[in-house]
Order: C-alpha cells, then structure tokens, then sequence
C-alpha cells in the first residue's frame, strides 16, 4: 500500500520537504565564494555531486538567487570545502540568511585560508577543499545548476591512508529532511561483479 503524491495539487514547500525527506542522504558543499568587491561568503549547499571526471567536474544547485550564485556568477570562482562532523554548528551558522555583503566567515568565526588557484579563501579546518572554476551554469525552474572545474584539490594529510583519503578520518555530514544531518555509521564494502564472475541474483547466491 503506497500514498501517492501528486506535486502539482501541492504547494512548492510542501513537494520540496517531500524530496529533501527521500533524496537522502545528501552530500553538502560547503561553497567558500568572494563577491566582485572583496567580500567572503561561505554557505551550504546540500544538493552536490560529481558531473564529470575527465575533465572533472562537480555540480551543486542554488536555490533561489544567493549570494553564492550572484559571487560565481560575477567572478567565475568557488571552493567546495568538505563539511566535517566536527564542524557541525559552525556549517548550520552559515546557513544563517545574513544580510548581503556579509562575511559568514566574519560572522560565524570561521578560520580560513589561501586558496592556491583561485581567489576564494578556503576554511582552514575543512580537511579537504576543491578550488574551481566555473564551467556552466544552467538555470532549472527556481534553481540554478553550478557546475565547476577543479582546478586543484587540497587534502588534508590528516584524513590520507596510503596516499588515499580515508572515509573513518574525513567524518563528513550529510543532510537528511527537515532540520536533520547525518554522520557516517555502518560503513559497508562489496565488490563490484564482473560479468565473467556472475554466478546469479545474489538472493541466489
């Protein structure tokens, strides 16, 4: 027995806690941004995946127009900062509505860094930062679709187990639906099946 929902007979907010409450869970872009007149904006963006690899690409979507996407939008530039468990509260502080041409990282005390390719600052205690460019924009009904080049990655050699970062040291948050996050717990492994070695379903098996 199922509900259906039907998102034309429901109001934009009630559809969008629908999806956010079963897309989950979600990885969140931590977005480090510099307006075109010097200002540091930092904010999370939980809708974030990969586009491409070669070149690589990652992509987030901005809801509305913020200031993340009016600074990419006039500079071309951002950092994707990993968003760590043990910065929990300070990622929700960013996620504050301040008024335009504040600096989250001012407002929310957050230390940051030179970035090596792009002028965006970087958050110092994120132990992995993806300094990019932008690649394209494409606008979505009331979102835009930010994809950007990564021009370089930084990692922490903190959270790297033989040259490779390792899931148990790097403790990102995801996002869940309503005011819920996520921490990983009851990480599984399993090998990809080569069809050579397909022996059947695995309820089968």
């Amino acid at each position: 027995m199922r509900t259906d929902f039907d998102p034309a007979e429901m109001s934009r907010n009630e559809f969008y806690r629908l999806l956010t409450a079963t897309v989950v869970p979600r990885p969140i872009a931590w977005v480090s941004t510099t307006s075109a007149d010097g200002t540091h904006n930092l904010a999370p963006h939980s809708f974030f995946t990969i586009a491409s690899v070669a070149p690589p690409v990652v992509q987030f979507s901005s809801v509305g127009r913020k200031d993340t996407l009016r600074n990419v939008e006039a500079t071309g530039q951002f950092v994707v900062n990993l968003a760590p468990e043990g910065l929990f509260e300070q990622i929700n502080d960013t996620g504050t509505d301040f008024p335009h041409g504040v600096s989250e990282f001012e407002a929310a005390g957050i230390a940051s860094e030179p970035s090596l390719r792009v002028k965006p600052l970087r958050v110092a205690a994120s132990p992995v930062a993806l300094e990019c460019e932008v690649h394209s924009t494409l606008r979505i009904g009331d979102g835009t679709v930010v994809f950007g080049r990564v021009l370089h990655a930084a990692v922490s050699q903190d959270v790297l187990v033989d040259g490779h970062p390792e899931i148990s040291r790097l403790n990102p948050l995801s996002r869940l639906g309503k005011d819920e996050w996520a921490t990983v717990a009851g990480v599984r492994e399993i090998s990809r099946i080569r069809h050579a070695d397909w022996s059947g379903p695995a309820g089968d098996r």
